[in-house]
């Protein structure tokens, strides 16, 4: 059984070198290396194993029956082709982050249409050096001063604020409490 014999590398460098990362390129570099050695390796080696001459063999080996010994156990002698038992596993990961990207995709698609209309909304206001006070205060109820209903004091920092409470203060608390 003559073994299958790769013609050349199957593998795409060119496309898989633009998918590494800049900071994995010298590891996918050596990688790259490596299977070529071997390629070349497995080339360097003839197809098929060199033929023996068992007839010489017979001529010069005085010991009745040996050459042929070694020649049945030669010709049983057969190496498998290692299985391909990784495939369906490679194959199943493919789909599983194919749906995932799939599913990230629409994630996305979503994000950047709340985007598109937040950036409509903002292209749709007053450009701020000529908004006013209560045009900033229209625009965006969230972030702007009320000096009458939410007075604070400058610089207008929740930290500067009165009963402002920091995170350590937040946390002494619960842990006197319990």
């Amino acid at each position: 059984m003559a073994a299958r014999r790769i013609a050349q590398s199957s593998i795409n460098w060119s496309a898989l070198a633009e998918r590494v990362p800049a900071n994995q390129k010298t590891s996918f570099g050596a990688f790259k290396t490596k299977a070529d050695i071997y390629v070349r390796a497995v080339m360097a080696n003839p197809e098929s194993p060199p033929k023996i001459d068992w007839a010489y063999y017979k001529a010069m080996v005085p010991v009745a029956g040996l050459v042929d010994s070694f020649q049945k156990q030669y010709d049983a002698l057969t190496v498998p082709y290692p299985k391909d038992t990784v495939s369906p596993q490679v194959d199943a990961e493919i789909k599983e982050s194919q749906s995932e990207i799939a599913s990230y995709k629409k994630v996305s698609e979503q994000r950047i249409q709340n985007y598109q209309k937040e950036i409509a909304h903002l292209k749709s206001l007053l450009p701020y050096d000529q908004m006013t006070m209560e045009d900033y205060r229209d625009a965006f109820p969230d972030s702007a001063l009320d000096p009458l209903n939410k007075p604070t004091f400058w610089p207008h920092t929740p930290e500067e604020q009165v009963g402002y409470k920091s995170k350590e203060q937040i946390e002494a608390e619960k842990q006197g409490h319990h």
